[in-house]
């Protein structure tokens, strides 16, 4: 019932993980890179956008210059980006030529996303790239990215790439074939669906081994939060099979999917929730929380109990209960020094127009 609605997805992004790009030898492997290709021209065959959302440059670089495991060395991990990318964009280029797909490298960094105009640019480029009938390959910029410009991951980058557009469906493709309940013992078995995101979901992620890529199940937990928060499906699964995509959007049985809610965020709301490192914390009492969380009432200064960080107004902060717990985010109406002071000219913090419930 639940998988009935991912036959109507007409704009799809799909991620590819490095596990499921490269061979044992950390090189782009064609054979397979031309298996997961032809699905993606089957999709658009069929008359779907697909966006393209590729790991695997820092893994590429790395045969290439004979690392044995993923450095740890920034300027080196830089390096193997820098010559992997092109590697990797010069093999989709020749196997989407084969189905006369014309392709497109989009480099991204969070603060790309973060800042509110390279936002809209970057949607307006992909959907214009879209409208032309090419397909976007996205990919973090590693070799200018620094910590604190970094997404952390490509499964997180995807999440934001599919609620930037807006995208109507997600799929995470990797080594495994969905989320595992007990993974590694024997009752182990597979989550068809998921419907809400809880402790016992969470306790279910684990890193990755791979010396090639970062993240594992637990980071597609967290692109999970993000997309089914935004009203957007994800289904996670396996990229070995050759008929995975085609088979999730016929919606049969296969990987494991995440429910969205089932109210969708407006643009605006999901840029202040997904694309920024908030500059400050407010803490805030029971009543505050119960009159944003239940009542969908702005945040007022008698609710706020302390301040964290060093903030501005118009920046956006996190919004917490006093047990710790991040509720929501918002654009904050005043800076932190003015909140401290507790001397402002009208009682609201955050209006509701630019507060999200997480």
């Amino acid at each position: 019932m639940h998988r009935e609605s991912l036959k109507l997805a007409n704009l799809i992004v799909v991620k590819l993980g490095t596990g499921v790009l490269t061979d044992s030898r950390k090189q782009p492997d064609p054979e397979q890179m031309r298996q997961l290709v032809a699905q993606v021209a089957a999709l658009r065959s069929a008359g779907k956008k697909v966006v393209l959302v590729t790991s695997g440059a820092v893994g590429a670089g790395m045969g290439a210059l004979g690392f044995a495991k993923r450095p740890s060395d920034a300027a080196e991990l830089q390096a193997c980006a820098a010559i992997g990318q092109s590697r990797l964009m010069t093999v989709y280029q020749q196997l989407f030529g084969e189905f006369d797909l014309k392709v497109a490298q989009v480099l991204l960094t969070h603060d790309d996303l973060q800042n509110h105009e390279r936002h809209l640019n970057a949607r307006n480029t992909l959907a214009k790239l879209l409208q032309l009938g090419v397909v976007p390959i996205i990919n973090e910029n590693d070799v200018v990215s620094i910590t604190e410009l970094k997404f952390g991951d490509n499964d997180k980058l995807s999440a934001l790439v599919a609620c930037l557009l807006p995208a109507d469906l997600l799929v995470i493709l990797t080594t495994v074939d969905g989320v595992i309940e007990h993974f590694g013992k024997a009752d182990a078995k597979l989550l068809s669906v998921i419907e809400r995101i809880d402790g016992a979901v969470e306790d279910m992620s684990h890193g990755t081994q791979s010396v090639t890529a970062v993240g594992g199940m637990i980071t597609k937990i967290q692109a999970a939060k993000i997309v089914t928060r935004a009203g957007i499906p994800l289904v996670i699964a396996s990229g070995k099979k050759s008929s995975v995509l085609a088979d999730v959007l016929a919606g049969c049985d296969e990987g494991t999917l995440f429910l969205p809610q089932l109210k969708k965020l407006r643009g605006h709301k999901r840029w202040i929730a997904f694309f920024h490192h908030p500059r400050g914390t407010l803490f805030v009492d029971k009543g505050a929380k119960k009159a944003v969380t239940e009542n969908g009432k702005s945040l007022l200064l008698p609710g706020v109990v302390r301040i964290e960080g060093e903030f501005h107004e118009a920046d956006i902060v996190s919004i917490r209960d006093l047990d710790g717990n991040e509720f929501a985010r918002g654009i904050v109406e005043f800076s932190a020094r003015d909140i401290q002071s507790r001397q402002l000219p009208r009682i609201e913090v955050i209006h509701r127009d630019d507060l999200v419930v997480l």
